[in-house]
């Protein structure tokens, strides 16, 4: 069976400067406009299948829930689910890094992270590790009875794997929004449909990227299952041993969708009095899209914009 791995990604900067800011791809999103509506996320659980998390990073050690390795990494011990690449930390500050004026601001601030560790050091995974992931996600409940309601995946293969397929529907069919980043394979035109695994099956959230005029980047795949774009081209966020970096990549476009749905949980619990499922949370996200002009199959729906 082949690979999975990391879509590939631009690192730009390391700092351990305390730089105490809102993230500019957060801001283009619109985040905070809604923070007080959805109560910054609070409570709700995103999983994060990816290459570990820094646990005492000081933006992340509060938001993480629980965690599981599911690599042969780290000894093979489950319960040393610690980011050795980088890649996984980087997502999580997106996600949900937390307000606490050390470093950067997270999309959905108060939200709880699972971190499920499925790629090892060196950014490759098997097909068995994500769907063991995946099942795992599904079926797990936090102490006070939490289950995940949004599963990231910023990782890809060329290989339509039927197992991976089914247990994505299965995670939808329990209300779980499946959000990819759509792969860094592209060439920039629309002509061509350029297709990575699991980001391109329709059950999942697929998200390229602009940069934060909108434009679009050459780099992220177009395809005719695209359904929005965040912001991907120097992405600050977190990163391993108390640092922040810039990176760049549709893999950092899809963290802010994840956190975004995280918000649209809460506020639209609050607004129906109710939890919506994951076809009605998708029907929210798409509405809080602005079309950007470009072809379809670059930008889907459009630009993620939360106000």
């Amino acid at each position: 069976m082949s690979e999975v791995k990391l879509i590939p990604y631009k690192l730009e900067d390391v700092t351990k400067e305390n730089i105490e800011t809102m993230p500019q791809g957060v801001e283009m999103i619109h985040a905070p406009e809604i923070w007080d509506k959805a109560n910054r996320g609070k409570d709700v659980v995103i999983a994060i299948i990816d290459t570990g998390c820094d646990r005492d990073h000081p933006d992340l050690k509060d938001r993480i829930i629980d965690g599981r390795n599911f690599t042969t990494d780290h000894g093979n011990d489950l319960e040393n689910y610690d980011d050795n690449e980088g890649h996984g930390t980087h997502v999580a500050g997106t996600i949900a890094a937390s307000m606490n004026n050390n470093f950067v601001v997270g999309v959905a601030p108060e939200a709880k992270l699972l971190i499920l560790k499925a790629l090892s050091g060196d950014g490759s995974g098997t097909y068995e590790w994500i769907i063991n992931s995946i099942k795992y996600a599904i079926d797990w409940q936090g102490p006070n009875g939490e289950k995940v309601k949004v599963i990231n995946m910023s990782l890809g293969g060329t290989e339509d794997n039927h197992k991976l397929y089914k247990v994505i529907k299965e995670a939808v069919d329990n209300n779980i929004s499946v959000v990819c980043a759509a792969g860094n394979s592209g060439d920039g035109n629309y002509h061509t449909n350029e297709y990575e695994y699991p980001g391109s099956y329709n059950e999942v959230i697929q998200v390229g990227a602009v940069n934060f005029e909108g434009n679009f980047t050459n780099f992220a795949n177009s395809n005719n299952e695209v359904d929005l774009v965040a912001p991907g081209v120097g992405i600050l966020s977190t990163y391993p041993n108390n640092t922040v970096t810039r990176l760049t990549g549709t893999s950092m476009a899809a963290p802010h969708v994840a956190g975004a749905i995280a918000l649209l949980n809460n506020s639209c619990k609050a607004e129906f009095a109710r939890e919506l499922s994951e076809a009605e949370i998708y029907g929210q996200l798409i509405k809080h899209t602005v079309s950007l002009g470009h072809n379809k199959k670059f930008e889907g729906n459009g630009l993620l914009s939360l106000n």
